[in-house]
């Protein structure tokens, strides 16, 4: 039964990277997925075909005699999975309504006059290292829905756009890396008194800028990024798309976003509370503002919070849903036993890895390529349980923190920027991986090579 549960995990992934080709959107293998290895986890844990284990490390079966006790543990478990898969989703509805009010009210006109030029090669570098700064402030995931954004009103040839768009996942992950709000895992580090902030960001700043550095470099040398961006003059003019409210609304939805990390750090509560705020604020003063001078109870509907939700990627957010729960089954399932310990799958196929490499280094940089299939959140979780008694800042856990953090870049789905990218771009699996993918990867190992020269001084 443990087999069927991986395969129908791995038949769904399959599917999810052949969206194109199968003409099938990749929301419906995900959510197809993660219901059936639900369901087979439910029937064989019920028939005591095998025991499962909740995010404590508590070990449940329903052989003890005691199914009452069996029964809430295999429920709370499932509750457990979807509350951590449901605080990521709050917090990218609330990221993306937030894009989509200053959208709506042109705000992005405001950045598209600060990176306005017509050479691809200049666009390309003002992009990335927008990308790399503010992802480090504001977190990959929404840094990469805001430059998009930006992206789509600079570049109107799509295929040109696919190209920057996939340099800008690359650029956000590798600025996420190296701060500790930039990331869920390096926050997921940082929570768990495994990193400090100041380690953290002096240990890694360097080799992300490498990660990131080292492709665009390479880029720019591209076929695709030669010559001119073909625009309009129109809109070359920021001044002509802008609003009375088109830079208040930037600025306040853009601060209120960076608040976020300041709310978690006064309160101590999750990020998606952070965000719930921040939304309410930017949807609150998104009632009263008026966009224009000659404004209309008529023309309210245009620049609401309600046609801002409507533009949402609503299928984005399913797949998210999905594939976490998904993932979250796999960390479920009981598959074997370590140290006779009862241990999930991820955890399970983490201490093998180990066993069979020695060799630290090597397995922390193929944690990072597992992170590009596989979500990192479990992948450091694992990591956590595994190296629990390793001192606060040793060289493992930044190593950890940047392989998790900068490996999703090579693959589209590898990353949460990278799933946003693709879910707003519509960015093909195969493409990303024909084109991109060797980028991202060649960006990786120059700065994790210079990481493991860094720690071996």
């Amino acid at each position: 039964m443990e087999s069927v549960i991986i395969l129908i995990f791995v038949i769904g992934y399959l599917s999810i990277t052949l969206e194109h080709p199968l003409r099938l959107d990749k929301t419906v293998p995900a959510l197809i997925m993660a219901s059936l290895m639900w369901a087979f986890l439910a029937v064989g844990f019920s028939q005591g075909w095998f025991n499962v284990v909740d995010g404590h490390e508590n070990v449940f079966s329903a052989l003890t005699g005691d199914h009452h006790v069996a029964d809430e543990g295999f429920k709370n478990t499932l509750l457990h999975h979807l509350g951590k898969t449901a605080e990521i989703l709050v917090f990218l509805i609330g990221a993306m309504t937030i894009v989509e009010i200053i959208d709506l009210h042109r705000g992005f006109e405001i950045l598209k006059s600060v990176v306005r030029t017509r050479s691809k090669r200049k666009l390309l570098w003002l992009i990335g290292i927008l990308a790399f700064i503010l992802s480090a402030i504001i977190d990959n995931l929404t840094a990469t829905i805001v430059l998009i954004t930006l992206l789509r009103k600079l570049i109107s040839n799509k295929n040109e756009r696919l190209w920057f768009a996939g340099l800008v996942v690359i650029a956000a992950n590798a600025g996420g890396a190296w701060s500790p709000i930039g990331d869920v895992t390096t926050t997921m580090l940082w929570i768990a008194n495994k990193v400090s902030v100041g380690g953290l960001i002096t240990t890694l700043v360097i080799p992300s800028i490498l990660c990131f550095a080292v492709p665009f470099i390479i880029a720019m040398y591209l076929p695709a990024f030669r010559g001119e961006i073909e625009v309009n003059e129109d809109d070359m003019d920021a001044e002509t798309g802008k609003l009375l409210s088109s830079k208040t609304m930037l600025f306040l939805g853009l601060g209120m976003i960076v608040s976020v990390p300041v709310f978690k750090t006064l309160t101590h509560l999750p990020p998606y509370m952070g965000m719930m705020l921040a939304l309410g604020v930017v949807w609150l003063v998104s009632e009263y503002i008026h966009p224009e001078e000659d404004f209309s109870k008529e023309k309210r509907h245009l620049y609401s919070a309600h046609k801002a939700l409507s533009r949402i990627e609503i299928s984005s957010i399913l797949f998210f849903l999905g594939i976490l729960m998904a993932v979250g089954a796999l960390e479920t399932l009981v598959y074997g036993t370590i140290g006779g310990e009862e241990v999930g799958t991820l955890r399970y196929l983490a201490e093998a890895l180990q066993a069979a490499i020695p060799n630290q280094d090597i397995v922390v940089a193929l944690l990072g390529v597992f992170s590009a299939i596989i979500d990192n959140v479990p992948l450091v979780a694992a990591s956590i349980g595994m190296y629990g008694d390793v001192a606060l800042d040793a060289d493992l856990w930044h190593a950890i923190a940047f392989a998790a953090g900068t490996g999703g870049s090579m693959l589209i789905i590898g990353s949460a920027a990278g799933v946003a990218a693709m879910g707003m771009e519509k960015i093909d699996f195969i493409w990303y991986l024909k084109k991109i993918s060797w980028l991202a990867l060649i960006g990786f190992l120059v700065g994790y090579v210079y990481l493991v020269i860094m720690f071996s001084l």
